[in-house]
């Protein structure tokens, strides 16, 4: 299950990164984002996103600031920070090959199959 986990965080931080790269963005906004753009086939917490934000500001990735919405009320918005974007890139990278080590293998294995006999 750890692993799974690991594999899920990667993929938030990929997405959250991902996200504040085009413009800052607040938690409910990155959600929602998250489910829009994956056309309902991902969503993922806001505890799962709070989780990654405060661990990717306190590696530096990522700062905070307070915005004032309405009369009374503000909203914490969250910035990519320099090596956010290195750190983006880099993780990027691994999910491209993971993804494509992954589909080359379905892949081969789906044609290896086809070519046996019932026997």
């Amino acid at each position: 299950m750890a692993n799974k986990n690991n594999f899920i965080n990667g993929i938030t931080e990929l997405l959250i990164l991902s996200i504040l790269n085009k413009h800052d963005s607040y938690v409910y906004e990155i959600v929602k984002s998250i489910t829009e753009f994956s056309g309902g086939l991902l969503s993922i917490s806001q505890n799962t996103i709070y989780t990654a934000t405060y661990k990717l500001e306190n590696e530096g990735k990522i700062t905070e600031y307070s915005k004032l919405v309405g009369k009374k009320r503000t909203r914490i918005y969250y910035h990519i920070e320099s090596s956010g974007i290195d750190y983006l890139r880099e993780i990027f990278v691994n999910y491209k090959n993971t993804t494509d080590g992954v589909r080359n293998i379905l892949a081969a294995l789906s044609e290896e199959g086809k070519g046996e006999s019932n026997e």
